[in-house]
C-alpha cells in the first residue's frame, strides 16, 4: 500500500474521545478548560438571512443553453466567497443517504469499538483528533474519522469501519460520485481562470482525495467551545456533506462570520489554499469553523481533493500576470507545514505572500 503525505501527518499526542466526555459531563462546570475559548463568542456573527451564500446549479454547467451564464455565476462565487451550494449535482440520493446513515450508526458504536480503527502514532489517518500539537494547547470539542479514499493504492482498508457492515462500500461509492463531481468543477474553474484545462489536470492527476468525517456533541456551554477551530482547508476543493439536520458552519466574510443554512440535498463547496495560491489569489480560500449545539449532536462529512503529491504548488504563470503573489513550494512541503501547526485562521496563507 501507498502511502500518502496525509496519512503521514499526524499527532502523536493523545486527546480523549470528545464524544464519550459529553457523555460523562453533569453540569456547564464539568467541561475542561482546555476546551473553553473565550474567542467563541467574540467576533459579530451575521443576523440570519443577512447574506446568502452564492447557489450554483450543477446541472446547468453541463447544459450547452446555460453553461456559459452557470460558469460566470461559479467564477463569481469563487473570486467574492470562495465557497457556494451546489445543487443538481447528479450524486444519487441512495449513495449520500447510504452515507449518512453508516455515519451515524458509526458514531452509535461503544468507544472500544471505535478506537479499533483509531489513528496509529504520528498519522492522521483514523479516529481521534487532528492538529494537536502541544499539551497544553486549547482543544476542539470534536472527533473525527480521517480516511484516504484516493489515489485507490493509498487505501489503508484497515482503518475503514467494518461496522457497520455496509460502510466500506458506501464510503467507496460516495467518494466516487464526489470525485466526478469534483472533476467537473475543477475543468470549469480551469477555463474561468484562462488555464488549459490540461495543466489543471495535471496539477490534480488521479484526483488525490480524502474524507474528514466529523462528530460534534452537544455541549453545555456551546457559546464557549468550538467545534473546529478557525481555519482555511489545505487542499485544492472541498466538497461538504451536512450528515444531520443540525447547522453549524459559519465563514469569515468582511470580518463577519456567517452561518450557512444548507439547502437540501446540497453539497457545501469551498476553495482551498492550493486553488488560491494557483490562481494568484483571484479564487479564495476563506476562513470557517464550526460552532456546537447546546442540546444536539451535529455530523458531517468533507471530502478534499488535493493536486498529485509530487506537484510544485505556485501561481500559475497564465494568471499571475507580472507579479506572483505566493511563494512556490512542492506540495510535501506544504501540507508539512499546514500539519505541523494548530488552526489559525490565515496565518500559514499569509506567510506564504510575497
Amino acid at each position: 500500500m501507498a502511502k500518502s503525505s496525509f496519512q503521514r501527518m499526524g499527532s502523536s499526542i493523545h486527546v480523549p474521545s470528545v464524544q464519550a466526555l459529553a457523555a460523562s459531563i453533569a453540569n456547564p462546570a464539568d467541561v475542561p478548560p482546555r476546551f473553553v475559548r473565550p474567542e467563541a463568542k467574540a467576533d459579530p456573527v451575521a443576523s440570519d438571512g443577512e447574506s446568502e451564500l452564492p447557489v450554483i446549479d450543477f446541472s446547468r454547467l453541463l447544459h450547452h443553453r446555460f453553461s456559459r451564464e452557470e460558469s460566470a455565476k461559479l467564477h463569481h462565487a469563487c473570486a467574492d466567497w470562495g465557497f457556494f451550494q451546489l445543487i443538481n449535482h447528479g450524486v444519487p440520493d441512495q449513495a449520500m443517504e447510504k452515507m449518512k446513515a453508516d455515519i451515524a450508526e458509526f458514531f452509535k458504536l461503544p468507544l472500544e469499538e471505535k478506537k479499533a480503527f483509531a489513528q496509529l502514532p504520528n498519522s492522521l489517518e483514523g479516529y481521534g483528533q487532528a492538529f494537536v500539537v502541544s499539551d497544553d494547547q486549547e482543544l476542539d470539542w470534536a472527533d473525527m474519522l480521517y480516511l484516504i479514499t484516493r489515489p485507490l493504492q493509498s487505501r489503508n482498508i484497515d482503518l475503514w469501519p467494518a461496522q457497520p457492515f455496509t460502510f466500506r462500500d458506501s464510503l467507496s461509492c460516495y467518494s466516487m460520485e464526489l470525485k466526478s463531481v469534483a472533476g467537473t468543477l475543477l475543468e470549469v474553474m480551469a477555463k474561468n481562470l484562462g488555464v488549459a484545462p490540461e495543466e489543471f489536470s495535471t496539477i490534480f492527476q488521479d484526483q488525490p482525495q480524502g474524507v474528514r468525517i466529523n462528530y460534534y456533541p452537544p455541549c453545555p456551554r456551546a457559546d464557549e467551545v468550538l467545534g473546529l477551530s478557525p481555519h482555511t482547508d489545505g487542499s485544492g476543493l472541498t466538497l461538504l456533506l451536512q450528515v444531520n439536520d443540525v447547522e453549524g458552519l459559519h465563514i469569515r466574510k468582511g470580518g463577519n462570520w456567517f452561518p450557512v443554512k444548507p439547502l437540501p440535498g446540497a453539497l457545501i463547496a469551498n476553495i482551498g489554499d492550493i486553488i488560491e495560491i494557483l490562481s494568484n489569489g483571484v479564487y479564495k480560500s476563506i476562513e470557517h469553523r464550526a460552532i456546537i449545539n447546546a442540546k444536539e449532536e451535529r455530523l458531517s462529512i468533507a471530502t478534499f481533493h488535493g493536486p498529485r503529491e509530487d506537484s510544485v504548488i505556485g501561481p500559475l504563470e497564465i494568471v499571475k500576470g507580472y507579479k506572483p503573489k505566493y511563494v512556490s513550494m512542492s506540495y510535501k512541503e506544504f501540507m508539512k507545514a499546514y500539519f505541523s501547526t494548530k488552526l489559525e485562521g490565515r496565518r500559514l496563507m499569509e506567510s506564504l505572500k510575497l
